[in-house]
């Protein structure tokens, strides 16, 4: 596989073919590359450029990225890339891939054949044996020559040298391979020539053409076609009577010119030599030797006739019994038959005087006569015997004496016809055309051949084999049964290594000169779904980043398969889920691509399996996953949990201390995930959020910067801002509420009736009030909130607790009573003022009552007390200076703290040891070993 990282690939797969001969010299060029796809030199030289050769390991090719030239590395040889000798052109196909970005093209570079090798036999010597008595048109197969190159450059005709009895004849196979048999032209006479030397010579087509020769041996077979031959017809001998037994008369010779058993003679009488002549001589079979047996006597026999044959131990002598004769049906006509002779007891005129014999177009007889008178006759066969249409021939011989009436006397021969092996088997049919489905089980039967032979006995029985036409392929592929005929599957069948087996069957008889017949096969391989579908990965983006547009190419895949039709179809496919897709761009070429926005937060990688599967059934299948890795972008805002935060801080807290922690999320990686968080500068009554409050950048912890007091800020609401670090960064912010918790920190403050410090406030009342009547109103203030500053009243000390009412809400004093004389002149009445705080604070205030008989007006129906109006306004007076001071001053250190913050931030050391940097309204506050790592300057934006 070819892994690529790349932002975008742009791929080309139109196909760009070459064609060059074979065998061109290293660093020939081929074409130059650059210019036919497009591409410019320059730019080349800095890329990435490979070469892959489908299903071929050796590198035969390269690109020179300094001229952008395709050139030879390796010499390729046409027979050795495309070995199938059914395939007319030999391409082979690669691909060019350039990186950076990714570019694809697919080659097609055409392998002309040149003539560079000459056609030869796989046996240079072929040895034949042939029957002399073939008959003309017998064909025998010879060897065919083997050419590696193709097309033109392959074996074209075929020459025999020249031969009087001999011819070739050529015959084209399907896959235009030519065969060549030899015919016999003219019946061979192996006593005239017992071996023909002939020369087969194999030309290609190629310029100039070349050949190969094998020299071919045909031995001719002898056929017990020659008679023996006496010396001499007639011997005349001259013997003395009563010469001694054992003594020689003479050595009789005859020759075959046969050989072997059909030249291997015994002699013997034959049936026209008397008993009484074959009592006298005796003749030794194996040497002719004939000599003395018996007593000579001149008185008795003044001659002796002795009929002698000689005969050969050939499967079917040439000469035979009578009476019943065995006759090969290879005896030519002409040839002669010795019948046994009639006797007739009568002499003179009265003995036989001639023979008759039935009709029949096959045999007549001749008579001969003696030198005694005797008739002897010889069976002549005047027309050739075929024992296949008629094996046995019925005859009746006549002999006839010349007495009157004349008598006759009469003799069935029966003539058996010998067979001779005179025909060759014959297949059912001349040639075959068999499907058989490749992978078939060793063993399983392709045919069952048969052939037929006229002829009986060995000369019908056939043996099968296969003729030097077959290929060794072939052979190694099937066997051929020799006894039944039978071709099985010898060895596995691959459609895609051979498509198409011819063979040449040759049925043989077993005759001593054996005959034989030819049939042709051609058996067609039928492709079966026994090939997975392959996949190649010819390259993968991974990782890719996230934010990769739609329909960008992130890897590109090809798909072959080794079948053939509906097998070879192949379909490919990934999960329906995947936010890809594939996209065919060009013949069996694939672009993944993205479909649909990816977004790595939610799914960080894919494991994407391209599935293969043919067209087969059943289909086959294969698969290869590959992961590709999602590259994070910043495409994501960091988000805060809350978008408005309110946070409470109880006033009197420590300067420094932690008000809250406000952590952003952000789903990103690496520093798209890294956060600064900083505060956006506000200024509240000329004081800047940085003088009140601290952020760190690195985890969003929210600091004091002072002790904050209720009474002065009771809240504050500023802007907290994170950033990542991404290019370019994003961020977001939120809304802070900080609220000052109130802390019971302020007592009540009585301000009526107003007093000077540490004195009893003494006052007046007639004795004549009513009950009911207003005596005094006790007013406390406190600074503190809500349930700190809620002050009620009680009597602390009362001098009569029946006199005097306190309304614990609003401090009013009121009498229960009218006063006795009884009653003290002067009560004392001890108030206590107390907040609801926890703990509780209190004031407290002494009034002194002193009751008087003068008129004086109630106090609910004074209009004025001019004493505690007084005291009063004056109480306010006070109040509005010290707040006034105080303000001022406060105004005037925040004033000199902005001054002079630009130049001695930096030496600012804060109890949680951060530094604080005032930029543009936004306040940061970074630890001090990140300022120290940064140079001891910091930057906030």
């Amino acid at each position: 596989c070819i892994y690529s990282y790349f932002s975008r690939v742009i791929s080309t797969l139109s196909v760009t073919r070459y064609s060059i001969p074979e065998e061109m010299e290293r660093g020939s060029v081929v074409a130059n590359l650059a210019a036919d796809l497009g591409l410019e030199v320059g730019v080349l030289a800095h890329r990435e450029v490979k070469l892959e050769m489908f299903q071929e390991s050796n590198k035969y090719l390269d690109v020179n990225k300094k001229t952008g030239e395709l050139y030879i590395v390796e010499q390729m040889d046409r027979e050795y890339l495309c070995p199938s000798k059914t395939a007319t052109t030999c391409f082979v196909k690669l691909d060019v891939i350039i990186e950076s970005p990714l570019r694809i093209f697919n080659i097609e570079l055409e392998i002309k054949d040149i003539n560079d090798n000459a056609p030869h036999f796989r046996r240079d010597r072929v040895e034949l044996d042939v029957s002399e008595s073939a008959t003309p048109g017998e064909r025998f197969s010879l060897p065919n020559a083997v050419d590696p190159d193709g097309g033109i450059n392959t074996v074209k005709m075929y020459k025999l040298s020249e031969s009087e009895h001999f011819t070739i004849e050529i015959q084209t196979g399907s896959d235009g391979t030519k065969y060549v048999d030899m015919v016999l032209t003219k019946a061979l006479d192996r006593e005239e020539n017992a071996v023909h030397h002939l020369i087969l010579t194999a030309v290609d087509g190629g310029v100039p053409a070349r050949s190969g020769t094998a020299n071919i041996i045909v031995r001719v077979l002898d056929t017990n076609d020659n008679a023996p031959r006496f010396d001499h017809p007639v011997y005349s001998v001259n013997m003395t009577e009563n010469s001694p037994i054992g003594t020689l008369v003479m050595k009789l010779n005859a020759t075959d010119l046969d050989e072997g058993p059909n030249a291997e003679i015994k002699y013997s009488f034959t049936l026209y030599t008397s008993e009484k002549t074959q009592d006298v001589f005796a003749l030794n079979p194996n040497t002719g030797e004939i000599t003395v047996k018996g007593t000579i006597d001149y008185e008795d026999m003044k001659f002796y006739e002795l009929h002698v044959e000689a005969k050969d131990k050939g499967q079917h002598p040439l000469l035979g019994d009578t009476m019943h004769l065995d006759i090969a049906e290879s005896t030519p006509a002409g040839e002669r038959f010795s019948l046994n002779n009639a006797v007739d007891p009568d002499i003179g005129t009265n003995s036989i005087k001639t023979y008759y014999l039935s009709e029949s177009e096959h045999f007549n007889i001749e008579i001969q006569t003696g030198r005694d008178g005797s008739k002897f006759t010889d069976l002549i066969l005047k027309k050739a015997l075929d024992r296949e249409e008629q094996s046995v021939h019925n005859l009746i011989l006549t002999a006839v004496d010349g007495g009157v009436p004349s008598r006759t006397g009469t003799a069935n021969i029966i003539v058996r016809v010998l067979d001779t092996n005179d025909n060759a088997p014959k297949f059912d049919r001349e040639s075959y055309n068999i499907d058989i489905m490749e992978n078939s089980p060793i063993g399983r039967l392709v045919v069952k051949l048969n052939a037929t032979d006229l002829d009986v006995g060995s000369n019908s029985e056939i043996v099968y084999s296969f003729s030097l036409y077959t290929s060794e392929k072939t052979q190694e592929t099937f066997n051929l049964n020799p006894n039944t005929g039978e071709i099985t599957v010898k060895d596995m069948i691959n459609y895609e290594d051979f498509r198409i087996y011819d063979m040449e069957v040759i049925a043989t008889d077993k005759g001593t000169h054996f005959l034989s017949g030819h049939c042709k096969l051609t058996i067609l391989v039928t492709d079966m779904n026994d090939n997975h579908p392959e996949l190649s990965i010819k390259s993968f983006q991974s990782p890719i980043k996230e934010d990769i547009a739609v329909d960008t190419v992130i890897a590109v895949v090809s798909v072959s398969d080794k079948d053939s039709g509906e097998n070879g179809k192949v379909d490919i496919h990934i999960a329906d889920q995947l936010p890809f897709a594939l996209r065919e761009s060009s013949d069996n070429y694939y672009e993944l691509v993205v479909s649909e926005p990816l977004d790595r937060e939610k799914v960080p990688e894919y494991e994407i399996t391209f599935t293969v599967t043919d067209r087969g059934s059943p289909p086959l299948s294969d698969n290869e996953t590959m992961t590709l890795e999602l590259l994070d972008v910043n495409d994501n805002v960091p988000q805060f949990p809350q978008s408005f935060y309110t946070i409470p801080v109880m006033e009197n807290n420590a300067p420094g201390a932690l008000l809250s922690s406000l952590t952003a999320f952000d789903p990103d990686l690496h520093e798209n995930q890294y956060l600064v968080y900083f505060i956006i500068e506000k200024e509240i009554v000329n004081t800047s959020m940085s003088m009140l409050f601290s952020i760190n950048p690195e985890n969003g912890n929210l600091y004091a910067l002072k002790t904050f007091d209720y009474e002065i800020e009771k809240e504050f609401l500023f802007h907290i801002e994170t950033r990542d670090s991404g290019v370019p960064p994003l961020n977001s912010n939120v809304t802070v509420h900080i609220i000052i918790v109130d802390q019971n920190d302020n007592p009540p403050v009585i301000v009526s009736p107003w007093r000077a410090h540490g004195s009893v406030v003494e006052e007046k009342i007639p004795r004549s009030t009513d009950k009911g009547s207003l005596v005094s109103k006790v007013i406390a203030i406190d600074t503190d909130s809500v349930q700190n500053s809620r002050i009620t009243y009680q009597f602390l000390q009362v001098t009569d607790a029946t006199l005097f009412s306190l309304d614990q809400y609003n401090g009013e004093i009121r009498t229960m009573r009218m006063f006795s004389y009884r009653d003290a002149r002067h009560q004392r009445l001890v108030v206590i003022a107390k907040d609801n705080g926890d703990p509780a604070l209190s004031a407290t205030v002494t009034i002194k009552l002193s009751t008087v008989e003068t008129a004086v007006k109630a106090y609910s129906d004074m209009t004025e007390v001019p004493l505690e109006y007084d005291i009063f306004s004056d109480l306010n007076l006070y109040l509005v200076i010290g707040l006034g001071s105080v303000s001022f001053l406060l105004l005037i250190t925040i004033l000199v703290t902005c001054t002079l913050c630009p130049s001695t931030l930096e030496k600012v050391r804060v109890s949680f040891s951060s530094i604080l940097c005032h930029h543009e309204h936004v306040v940061c506050c970074y630890p001090l070993f990140y300022s120290r790592r940064n140079g001891g300057r910091l930057c906030c934006c």
